[in-house]
């Protein structure tokens, strides 16, 4: 069974491949758009993103635990366990596949702070819960192993008991504990997981979700006038109406908004979703907030620079741009957005690395220090690459 899932799944990567060449001249025409700044890397990529791995599990990852450093945030393993599963996905490498069951294995038993959800990474928010579930579906693709494809679709039925058509006309809950908050991350990353399930099952089930839950967003006007995502939604309960709440563009929005967009491409060849996806690629390239013009290098502004800093959480969310840009950037001819991944490639190791192979908060440094949410954002980063 395993080998066959692995036919099945090269075969669907030579399929996207020869699909990109056939994509639209006007899209391949994007890489006009994205600022030449450096034509390579200074270091090859696979080596860089192995280095910062294995720097990743010599300074945080507790075995005993099953995961990285267990004093900060829960979901942060979770995509830092997808950077390594995806090195491993690109590469064809299995050096970390052992560490990768033993996290699963004990990750998945009932959360302490939430053991209600029964375990299998349903936690009592359901962004959490979808970026495991992501990874679950990379280990799939790894593996054949269809206990990963199932325990992805149990997390995405029990992410989808949290839309509700009342409160803002639709849309997924982030905070399972007070059912509130209607933002863009929780209904990014469940678009892109039923869109990545309706890819790997073909239930059309999945698909008629994951539309549902894009056009809702699409309409929910989370996008702003610059066509960039804000946070979410605040509720005005009195007028019955929800409106934009105008919150930091975080870079992590963007890149799961993108990485939806990709899914739903993926699975439907409807190539509006991949111009969708550029477009919105380009409003984060061409923002003077997100890329500086004097660095040309990806910058969450709302805490870099600024007295408070970037606490964990903020510190792991240009390495999941990064992932989300790089699944858009091999689909396109040309590849138009390899040289911004490279342009931050660059800076963050010539300027935010140290000798151990560690990373720092900005890419633009100096390098600040680091820690698991640092670190995995610069695996993310050179695995985009490759």
């Amino acid at each position: 069974m395993a080998n066959r899932h692995l036919k099945h799944q090269r075969r669907q990567d030579s399929t996207d491949t020869m699909r990109s060449l056939q994509i639209l001249a006007g899209i391949a025409g994007l890489a006009s758009m994205v600022s030449p700044i450096q034509a390579s890397t200074v270091i090859d990529p696979s080596t860089a993103a192995k280095a910062a791995i294995d720097a990743m599990n010599n300074a945080f990852y507790n075995p005993s635990e099953g995961r990285w450093s267990p004093d900060v945030a829960w979901w942060i393993s979770g995509t830092a366990l997808q950077a390594v599963l995806d090195y491993m996905h690109v590469t064809g490498s299995r050096d970390y596949l052992s560490q990768a069951h033993d996290i699963i294995e004990k990750q998945k038993a009932p959360l302490a702070w939430w053991p209600q959800g029964g375990g299998n990474f349903r936690a009592d928010s359901t962004d959490d819960t979808g970026w495991w579930a992501l990874a679950m579906l990379r280990m799939f693709d790894l593996t054949g192993d269809k206990q990963y494809l199932a325990i992805a679709m149990q997390d995405e039925q029990y992410i989808w008991n949290y839309w509700t058509d009342t409160e803002c006309g639709g849309g997924i809950y982030v905070d399972i504990r007070a059912m509130t908050y209607k933002n863009a991350i929780a209904n990014a990353l469940y678009i892109k997981l039923a869109a990545a399930l309706h890819l790997r099952t073909g239930d059309a089930r999945y698909l008629t979700k994951a539309l549902k839950a894009h056009q809702w967003f699409v309409e929910s006007r989370m996008i702003n006038g610059e066509g960039l995502v804000n946070d979410g939604l605040t509720q005005d309960k009195a007028n019955g109406v929800c409106f934009n709440n105008e919150g930091p563009t975080w870079s992590y929005l963007q890149g799961v908004v993108i990485g939806g967009l990709v899914e739903l491409f993926r699975t439907t060849q409807n190539e509006t979703y991949i111009r969708s996806a550029a477009t919105l690629a380009n409003a984060v390239i061409s923002s003077p907030q997100l890329t500086p013009p004097s660095t040309g290098v990806l910058t969450d502004y709302a805490c870099e620079g600024t007295a408070a800093g970037c606490n964990y959480d903020q510190q792991s969310f240009k390495g999941i741009f990064a992932r989300n840009l790089g699944e858009l950037d091999v689909l396109i001819v040309g590849r138009p957005y390899r040289t911004y991944l490279e342009q931050n490639a660059n800076s963050a190791y010539q300027k935010a690395r140290n000798a151990d192979d560690t990373y720092g908060t900005s890419w633009s440094g100096p390098f600040d220090g680091s820690n698991l949410a640092k670190q995995q954002s610069a695996a993310s980063l050179w695995v985009a690459l490759l």
